[in-house]
């Protein structure tokens, strides 16, 4: 029966996260509220999928103010309402227009106008007027105790007790930037809107029966409920899923040519197999979509890599996405897609930082920028910022700050000292203000606002409310287009020897790249300074010590430097048995089963396939159970 509830997205207003919010309402006896966070919709998916666990049927809504100055209240009736609520926040986020007085016509909602900022007069069929307990007292001497039908309960529920009030009040003034002793009446709330029970709310309007009816009926009216873990990216890159799979064979056959000029008979196979599995899963949309942003970046001339799991796809080396033979590495595409996965395929496809941005611009304009955005990240409050942050409202000067971060025992500091350690203890983990996720993009079937309210960063491009476990849980896969210095560099390089040579060099043939002399000796004798990814200290040495001057050694070196395989000793053993054939050779008769199939890394399991295809040879699993199996022991393990 509560309508304006705020969790601690209501950034740094609120005080309780989502899950706590609805523990407490339920201990509370409430089975119908609202989430209404001020200007945010960061915790709606989260708080209707959580609210069956506490009993509770939830409303989602949003709570539009100036600053704290509270404008009305929007309720979503359904899934069309909350899109209406969204966009209207979104448009007014991205014009950075004021609230007005009286709400817009937004359909499929209810609206709730706080009792103190309207006066009497007509309401429209879903408009309401809100009243707090303490303005009960009010009501006999309004005008408005002539329309009690249109009349709710309007209180808020924002703490859980004194603590939090008191939480709230330092992060008011953090966001005003003003001593805690200065902090202007106007800028916070009171603690009237400390969590009571049901029971005591309803027994405070008993003279109003008709009030808490109204509040019911408009409660009972909503309901928003989203689909979690259904596929709600984009599902078709032409008219349809057959169109769809007819383009993708077709593109693929086209890559047989380039990267194979006669395939074999395995490649085909290959091939096959993974069509059939992207057609089965209905994954032809996503990799159309990276072929249609990689072909883009060949149109501009921009260098790009694609790399993650991805690199494990035939049809992803045939569309160019990625430079990677999976069979020439023995890699296995269960890794990347099979029916036990859950979650979606992943490119990671690295761009120049000079290209990027036209990418992103270009994503937005073909896919449209109603159901386009960029992902969105939370920064919160750790523990040293927040003792900064509080250290500063209580006045304290830098000096002693510093010494209270450096000194972090609660005994040894005076009053004050021991407030700002319990405080920053407290408000650490919160959130503090919105963010962008390093990479994602969301384009999705609908439009986004169906999901979220989008804002502006300083990017230029729509950035959804919630992040990415949020997206991943409601269906909405992201594309990851990353930013790498080093590809500039490489594309000032092929200019220059266009410009110098007239010669066009296609760097995506990879084949020549490792056959080039050149390029071996300096890989053996570890010169690979200002190469992204095997220019470290360490890994340089690792290249001397396995005198890496091909291909496969390379990647053999790029896997077993990752802290598991060194932490494991696996990179010790593989070095040594790579040095020392005397131990290769003891490996090889002590498990001769286990050393045919891991020929190539002389019997030590370096990468996540080698220990797919040891659950698949030795247990008998198929390689999709193999990399289920795989995938479930490392949770166990985390």
């Amino acid at each position: 029966m509560l309508i304006n509830c705020h969790s601690w997205f209501s950034l740094k207003y609120g005080t309780i996260s989502p899950e706590n919010l609805l523990e407490e309402l339920s201990a509370k006896g409430f089975t119908n509220v609202a989430l209404t966070d001020i200007n945010n919709t960061s915790a709606s998916i989260d708080f209707v999928r959580l609210a069956e666990q506490f009993n509770i049927k939830p409303v989602l809504g949003i709570d539009f103010r100036n600053g704290i100055d509270q404008k009305y209240i929007g309720l979503a009736k359904n899934m069309e309402g909350f899109r209406a609520l969204n966009e209207h926040l979104t448009t007014c986020q991205y014009n950075k227009i004021q609230f007005e007085n009286v709400a817009p016509e937004l359909h499929d909602t209810f609206v709730i106008y706080p009792f103190k900022n309207r006066k009497y007069s007509q309401l429209k069929d879903n408009e309401f007027i809100g009243i707090k307990l303490s303005e009960l007292i009010k009501l006999p001497f309004s005008d408005w105790r002539k329309q009690l039908n249109k009349l709710v309960i309007l209180q808020p529920a924002t703490f859980r007790n004194k603590r939090d009030y008191n939480i709230h009040r330092l992060l008011r003034a953090m966001d005003n930037n003003v001593l805690l002793s200065r902090l202007p009446l106007s800028e916070q709330t009171s603690a009237s809107e400390i969590i009571i029970p049901e029971m005591e709310l309803k027994k405070a309007f008993k003279e109003y029966p008709e009030i808490i009816q109204n509040t019911k009926n408009i409660l009972a009216e909503c309901s928003v409920e989203f689909e979690y873990r259904t596929n709600k990216s984009k599902k078709c890159f032409l008219k349809s899923h057959e169109e769809d799979i007819k383009l993708l064979r077709q593109e693929c056959k086209k890559g047989l040519k380039y990267r194979f000029g006669k395939p074999s008979k395995e490649v085909v196979v290959r091939m096959e197999k993974e069509l059939k599995m992207i057609d089965e899963l209905g994954f032809s949309s996503y990799f159309l979509i990276n072929w249609d942003i990689v072909n883009y970046a060949h149109s501009k001339g921009y260098p790009y890599v694609g790399r993650g799991s991805g690199a494990n796809s035939m049809v992803a080396y045939l569309l160019r996405i990625t430079n990677v033979d999976p069979i020439e590495l023995d890699l296995y595409f269960e890794r990347f897609i099979n029916p036990f996965r859950s979650n979606p395929p992943d490119f990671d496809i690295d761009f120049s930082w000079t290209d990027r941005d036209d990418i992103t611009d270009y994503i937005f304009k073909k896919y449209g920028w109603d159901k386009t955005a960029l992902l969105g990240s939370y920064i919160t409050f750790d523990h040293k910022s927040a003792l900064r942050e509080i250290g500063k409202v209580f006045g304290l000067p830098a000096d002693e700050i510093t010494r209270l971060q450096k000194n972090p025992i609660l005994q040894e500091n005076d009053q004050y000292g021991k407030l700002v350690m319990q405080y920053s203890k407290l408000i650490s983990g919160m959130p503090s203000h919105l963010s962008i996720h390093a990479s994602g993009i969301l384009i999705s079937e609908k439009p986004i606002n169906y999901y979220s309210a989008t804002h502006i960063l300083p990017k230029g491009f729509p950035t959804t409310h919630f992040d990415m476990h949020v997206a991943e849980d409601i269906g909405l896969y992201k594309f990851d287009i990353l930013s790498q210095r080093g590809l500039g560099k490489i594309k000032d390089a092929l200019e220059i020897i266009k410009t110098n040579r007239n010669e066009k060099i296609d760097i995506d043939n990879i084949n020549v790249v490792k056959e080039e002399p050149m390029v071996k000796s300096l890989l053996k004798n570890g010169k690979a300074i200002a190469c992204f990814y095997v220019e470290s200290p360490a890994m340089r040495m690792l290249l001397t010590k396995l005198k890496a001057e091909d291909y496969k050694r390379l990647v053999a070196a790029s896997s077993i430097i990752r802290p598991g395989v060194a932490k494991s000793g696996m990179m010790r053993e593989y070095i040594l048995r790579f040095q020392d054939e005397k131990r290769r050779e003891k490996a090889r008769n002590d498990l001769p089963e286990l050393y045919k199939i891991l020929e190539e890394t002389f019997g030590v399991m370096v990468y996540q396939e080698d220990v797919i295809k040891v659950a698949h040879y030795f247990a008998g699993l198929t390689l999709s159970e193999a990399d289920r199996k795989y995938h479930f022991g490392n949770m166990d393990t985390d």
